[in-house]
């Protein structure tokens, strides 16, 4: 990967550990989330030249002018990393439809429109790489929360038909497809009691998981299931057979 990097999300987690392992690759780094102290710490430690946005990209009109934003400071962004997200409501208790439709907006509409924004000049100038993080839940249906999974599921689907056409442009489109990782999602989102309650062998370093899809991208590949353990399980997930003996068991329950 080359030129400048856009990271949104880059205040933590997957999103951090994006902006250490493009540190050097990258003339440019464009780091974007709410939290600006977290951005700015992040800043001082890379060598490579960044740029902080502060910036909620839950709300509708973000997308644009995050564009303009870059636009106005002179910078062409060769390098795309969808990473903002949050676990969501769950669908079947919903009682703010203000926060499910923010959470739509973070999940599926800002990654769609910075793809349809931000890909179009990378066709342009002959190269780009863009990494949508998604996730293995989005391959199979649970009965977590009726929002997450599917919302990853569009993220993965929208991933596949951009690589389909604009790699012929030299632009890569990836969805990258993480299992547990060590981040501060689950802290956030209240799970820490089941992320200690369950086997150490599932979890994966968010190192792992950045460098299966920076490798996956520049490789072309529209889908990257990171981790061993889960590109084991992804096929037995996806099967007919294994499929509907899981959803009966899900149904059970």
């Amino acid at each position: 990967m080359k030129g400048t990097a856009l990271i949104t999300g880059a205040s933590s987690g997957l999103g951090a550990e994006f902006a250490r392992q493009l540190d050097g690759r990258c003339e440019h780094l464009i780091l974007v989330a709410r939290r600006g102290d977290k951005l700015r710490s992040l800043a001082e430690s890379l060598s490579t030249p960044s740029t902080i946005i502060e910036c909620d990209l839950s709300l509708q009109e973000s997308p644009r002018q995050l564009c303009e934003d870059i636009e106005r400071r002179g910078l062409s962004v060769d390098v795309l990393i969808n990473n903002a997200g949050i676990a969501g409501p769950n669908l079947l208790e919903v009682d703010d439809f203000g926060e499910q439709r923010a959470f739509e907006q973070l999940m599926m509409t800002t990654v769609a429109e910075l793809c349809s924004r931000l890909i179009p000049p990378m066709q342009s100038r002959g190269y780009g790489r863009v990494v949508n993080v998604a996730s293995v839940a989005g391959r199979f249906p649970s009965s977590d929360t009726g929002n997450y999974g599917p919302s990853k599921a569009y993220v993965i689907a929208v991933s596949e038909e951009l690589n389909l056409a604009a790699r012929s442009d030299g632009v890569f489109v990836t969805a990258l497809c993480p299992g547990f990782t060590h981040t501060e999602f689950h802290e956030v989102a209240g799970m820490m009691a089941a992320k200690n309650s369950s086997p150490k062998w599932i979890w994966y370093d968010a190192s792992t998981v950045v460098a299966d899809g920076i490798n996956g991208c520049n490789a072309g590949r529209p889908v990257i299931i990171s981790g061993r353990l889960y590109r084991w399980l992804d096929p037995f997930l996806r099967s007919s057979i294994f499929r509907g003996a899981i959803l009966r068991l899900v149904g059970r329950r």
